[in-house]
């Protein structure tokens, strides 16, 4: 066994508002894509931190995580990185103007379920519409599931 294997941690926004999903058309290496505003666990940082931190990067938004909608683990396919997501969801509280998004990230828009399926193909993976659906089920686990020791 390798004892030196991690998984990437990541974060991600599940936000709605009149029915409509916040996401971000970004560049990758196979194009642009759609994705929740996520991102890396950075060293030091709470999980809800850096949820908090990605959307006002990603998007100019304030966000406000307010439940845990699932804990996700992903290994890609044809690769050797496996990603484990924790996607909190909450409300936006305004928007930060004139902030400049992070490099890559071409615009933040607002698309309604149907339209996230109608362009699964360019969904930067699974999760993104599996994050959806679980929101619209209902899923929400409190905060306190989580302790951050920060010292």
């Amino acid at each position: 066994m390798n004892r030196s294997w991690k998984p990437n941690v990541t974060v991600a926004a599940i936000i709605e508002r009149g029915g409509r999903f916040l996401v971000v058309e970004e560049e990758t290496a196979d194009g642009l894509r759609f994705n929740q505003p996520a991102g890396h666990l950075e060293e030091g940082e709470s999980l809800v931190a850096a949820a908090t931190r990605e959307v006002l990067e990603e998007t100019a938004y304030r966000f406000a995580p307010e439940c845990l909608v699932g804990v996700y683990q992903w290994p890609v396919p044809d690769g050797d990185i496996t990603y484990l997501r924790f996607a909190f969801g909450g409300p936006v509280r305004g928007e930060s103007t004139g902030a400049k998004l992070d490099d890559g990230i071409v615009r933040a828009v607002w698309l309604t379920p149907d339209e996230l399926r109608d362009c699964t193909p360019r969904h930067r993976s699974p999760l993104v519409m599996r994050c959806v659906d679980d929101w619209i089920a209902g899923r929400r686990y409190p905060l306190e599931f989580i302790t951050h020791y920060s010292g």
